[in-house]
C-alpha cells in the first residue's frame, strides 16, 4: 500500500512517506505525554536520543543567535514527526523544540526505534526516505533564504504555509489557516517585524495577498512563485 494522503486539503506531513503499516508500528513503540504551551520538547545541547510526533497541537523548531535574535526553522503540526537520532554516535540536538499550542506527543525511544528497523526492513527502507525528505527540506530552506533576499524569503515562506496549513477558497485564494503575527513572520525569514510589514503591504497593493480576521490569504500564488524564481519543489519539500 502507498503512502498515506495528506490530510486537510492541500496540507502536507512529513510522515505522508511511510505507509499506514509502517507508521502503524512506529505508533505501537510511542509513550505518550502532553506539552503544554510554552513548554520545550528538548534544548540545544540535549542528547538526541528519542523522536517526537505531533498527535495534536504544534511544535517550533527554533535557534537562536548570540545577539538574541530568535529564528523559527520549522513549524511542525499534528502527524509530523521531529528530533534527530544518530545511529553511530551519541549527539546531541543543535535546536530548540518550542510548544506553540497545547500538544499531545507520541515519543520514540532510539533503542526501541532501533530494534523496531532491524525487525522490519520495509520500515527501514521508509525510515530512510523520511530522513532524506527533513534533509532535503533543510536545504531548500537555507536556499530560499540566500538566493533571493528577504522579499523572495517571504514569498517562499507564503507559498509553504499554503502547502503547510493553507485551506483552498471558492475564488481560488488560499486561506493560511493559522494566525501568525508579522514578529513571527519575520521570525521564519530572519527579517525584522518593520521589513514584513512592508513587504506585506506591498504584496497587498499587488493583490496578491489579503487579510480577513487577521488570517493571511494568498491571492495569487503564481505572482509570488515569479518573485522567488519557484522550482515547484514537490509539497512534502516545500512546506514549513
Amino acid at each position: 500500500m502507498g503512502p498515506t494522503e495528506p490530510a486537510g486539503g492541500s496540507a502536507v506531513r512529513n510522515t505522508d512517506c511511510f505507509s499506514p503499516e509502517c507508521l502503524n508500528k512506529l505508533k505501537d513503540i510511542m509513550y505518550e505525554m502532553k506539552a503544554p504551551a510554552g513548554s520545550h520538547l528538548f534544548w540545544e545541547g540535549d542528547p538526541a536520543d528519542k523522536l517526537y510526533y505531533i498527535q495534536s497541537g504544534r511544535v517550533n523548531i527554533t535557534k537562536s543567535s548570540d545577539e538574541g535574535r530568535h529564528f523559527i526553522l520549522y513549524m511542525y503540526q499534528e502527524g509530523d514527526m521531529l528530533g534527530q537520532v544518530d545511529p553511530f554516535r551519541r549527539s546531541e540536538h543543535a535546536f530548540n523544540a518550542e510548544v506553540a499550542e497545547d500538544s499531545v506527543i507520541g515519543v520514540l525511544q532510539q533503542k526501541d526505534l532501533e530494534i523496531l528497523l532491524w525487525q522490519h526492513g520495509e520500515l527501514a527502507v521508509e525510515f530512510m526516505k523520511w530522513m532524506g525528505l527533513v534533509h532535503r527540506m533543510t536545504q531548500t530552506k537555507f536556499r530560499d533564504l540566500m538566493m533571493f533576499g528577504k522579499h523572495g524569503a517571504l514569498c517562499w515562506l507564503l507559498i509553504r504555509l499554503t502547502n503547510s496549513c493553507g485551506r483552498p477558497q471558492p475564488d481560488g485564494s488560499i486561506l493560511i489557516d493559522k494566525k501568525l503575527t508579522n514578529t513571527v513572520l519575520a521570525d521564519m525569514i530572519g527579517a525584522t517585524r518593520e521589513s514584513v510589514n512592508r513587504m506585506l503591504g506591498e504584496l497587498k497593493k499587488a493583490n496578491a495577498v489579503s487579510f480577513e480576521n487577521g488570517l493571511l490569504i494568498v491571492a495569487d500564488v503564481h505572482y509570488l512563485k515569479d518573485i522567488c524564481h519557484c522550482e515547484n519543489c514537490p509539497k512534502d519539500i516545500c512546506r514549513k
